[in-house]
């Protein structure tokens, strides 16, 4: 078995006190992380290694962005994509021992403003996901795993109140048809929703602005793991962490982790 965690942290350093206590509680064999913040070379492995995660690799940048992979087993073929050609670090994959492709995935938010020709963030959004539907389309034979906070909740049942969110970016027509575009080039698996299927509400994600998050519970299901249809009968299992958003200085999203029969 192999067990794979994905969390958007909201900076690393700032919160690596809760990555420890998440890898000592649910010792997953991976950890894929979104929103590093740090560079490179200023990533915070010691903690990491002396927990027995020794395989690292990391997209890093300074104070913005970052994706990494965090392992206790060895991984191959790190690869490192730029998808709006502007050196923002939101992507980064490798392989397994298994052979599994592993891919990390950190999606522009948009902005505010669901129009590209108002806002320009919410068009690199949008061509973000057109690059990645064109690569997608050549892993359709490849055992591989995506993960992430895709910054997009799809179903109805993905947010606290779809009607409120039909027009707030991360929850308009407009993305939840691009991501539908995206998972149909590989005809990925949704594993959340294989999992805890709609229209049960599912959320990883609470906003800051909230006085209390578990009392309003106005969440949304922004952060995703999904696979290709060969390795997704091997998927066994499929949770969110939930009691992570209580921890100390947390993170506005919480960790999915997957349990793969690999």
């Amino acid at each position: 078995m192999t067990s794979i965690a994905s969390w958007n942290i909201n900076s690393v350093r700032a919160r690596i006190g809760i990555v420890e206590k998440f890898l000592r509680e649910e010792a997953p064999d991976v950890l894929c992380l979104q929103e590093t913040k740090v560079e490179c070379g200023l990533f915070p492995k010691g903690m990491f290694e002396q927990l027995g995660y020794t395989h690292i690799v990391t997209n890093g940048q300074r104070m913005h962005h970052g994706v990494a992979i965090v392992s206790r087993l060895p991984l191959a073929d790190a690869r490192k994509y730029d998808w709006q050609a502007n050196g923002e670090a939101r992507h980064i994959g490798v392989t397994l021992p298994s052979g599994v492709r592993l891919d990390n995935v950190y999606i522009p938010a948009g902005g505010d403003i669901p129009d590209r020709r108002l806002n320009p963030k919410f068009g690199q959004k949008l061509d973000f996901f057109g690059r990645m539907t064109d690569w997608s389309r050549a892993l359709v034979d490849t055992p591989t795993i995506l993960t992430g906070d895709f910054n997009v909740a799809p179903l109805a049942s993905d947010v606290w109140n779809h009607k409120a969110l039909l027009d707030v970016v991360s929850h308009t027509p407009l993305e939840v048809e691009t991501l539908a575009r995206l998972q149909a080039a590989s005809d990925w698996v949704d594993l959340g929703r294989h999992f805890v299927a709609a229209p049960t509400p599912l959320y990883t994600w609470w906003s800051y602005r909230a006085k209390d998050w578990e009392a309003s519970n106005r969440g949304r299901r922004l952060d995703h793991m999904w696979a290709t249809p060969q390795l997704a009968p091997k998927a066994v299992s499929h949770r969110v962490v939930q009691p992570a958003r209580s921890w100390e200085r947390p993170s506005d999203h919480i960790p999915l982790v997957t349990e793969f029969a690999f």
